[in-house]
């Protein structure tokens, strides 16, 4: 895998597009139909963590959540259920209260060594064409297994359950990993070298009998398909014999405000961006899952869609919400007192021991 943070020319591309995304499809000949794809606009960005550090407040770096309103520092799923817990969520599809979570992303300037957060910008456009009214967000995926050829494999998948979570990714990473499937990709958008290969996305299988597991990763497997053993496969192994659901995020990033051609060389992989938890390389990003659909919500879209009138956020048989609903759902950050950038300037530390220091900083809230 190339470096994924290399400069591709003189200027560097607008955008920053990683986790799950589609590539190349028509090159190999693969219908990748049968799915559900929503925009989720942003909750909050803060340092929690329900997942790796249950109770921590603040957790050692910042996400940017959406979903559901009752994301909070503690989510025992033996006492709360987010789809019942939450009031309103930022999600397209109003029956959706799950919470999705991943890495915020820095421009670490070269000259004085302050950081700036990347802003997001919205990856998703809706059937009109459109795209969200405000930037940030992620687009969410969930999907059934891809077809090979120009036939689609009409295969049902059994919905996430409540209590399910689940975590793609390791944080530790800082180099290609090759002994587990790591369900993470970065791609460039723009002009240079253009899009950038994905080498690896996240699809994952899970057993019957486990909704969760210590590591929030080891009660699921991938399967194999079209293209490996991580992307929309329909072969699950025999320890996880249950297909549910391909979990997919994409996240964009706007960069046009540090197209410094100084700031990158090609030849060393040399580049400004690091990820809230310490890490140059882009390897160890990863992304975080709860749960939340009401009721058989998601089992009903995910049977729709091996119909012909259920496509990404077009689905009859699911209750969405105007886009001005889903910004208005917000919540206040549960990190109190801390200033995480603003107004003014800003300290603190990164997982990996990274001083921060902003004095001009661009945290959306």
């Amino acid at each position: 895998m190339r470096n994924p943070w290399k400069a591709p020319g003189p200027l560097f591309l607008s955008s920053l597009l990683l986790l799950l995304l589609t590539h190349h499809a028509s090159a190999q000949n693969i219908n990748v139909g049968r799915l559900l794809r929503f925009g989720c606009e942003q909750l909050v960005i803060e340092r929690t963590d329900p997942l790796v550090n249950p109770g921590m407040n603040p957790s050692p770096h910042t996400h940017q959540i959406v979903g559901g309103n009752a994301f909070n520092v503690t989510m025992d799923p033996l006492t709360m259920d987010p789809s019942t817990a939450s009031t309103c969520t930022t999600c397209v599809y109003s029956e959706d209260f799950s919470n999705y979570w991943t890495a915020s992303l820095y421009f670490r300037s070269p000259e004085n060594g302050s950081y700036k957060l990347v802003p997001m910008q919205t990856g998703y456009y809706g059937l009109d064409g459109k795209p969200h009214p405000v930037a940030g967000g992620i687009t969410i995926y969930y999907m059934s297994p891809f077809g090979v050829g120009v036939h689609v494999q009409k295969q049902k998948t059994t919905a996430f359950r409540p209590g399910f979570r689940m975590i793609a990714g390791d944080p530790s990473y800082r180099a290609n990993a090759t002994t587990k499937p790591r369900g993470i990709c970065h791609r460039c958008n723009g002009n240079g070298d253009g899009f950038r290969p994905c080498d690896e996305r996240d699809t994952s299988e899970f057993p019957a009998k486990n909704l969760d597991s210590p590591d929030h990763s080891s009660h699921m497997a991938y399967a194999k398909g079209p293209w490996g053993d991580v992307l929309a496969g329909a072969e699950c192994p025999a320890s996880h014999p249950v297909r549910v659901p391909q979990l997919m995020y994409e996240m964009q990033w706007d960069t046009k405000a540090f197209n410094d051609e100084r700031h990158f060389d090609a030849g060393t992989g040399r580049q400004p961006f690091v990820y809230s938890f310490g890490d140059g390389t882009g390897h160890g990003q990863h992304g975080d899952y709860i749960f939340g659909w009401k009721g058989d919500a998601l089992q009903r879209g995910m049977d729709a869609v091996l119909g012909d009138d259920c496509v990404n956020d077009g689905c009859p048989v699911l209750k969405s919400q105007s886009q001005e609903d889903a910004v208005a759902c917000t919540k206040a950050t549960q990190v109190l007192g801390e200033n995480v950038g603003r107004n003014g300037e800003c300290r603190w530390l990164l997982a990996a021991g990274l001083f921060l220091a902003q004095r001009t900083c661009l945290f959306i809230f």
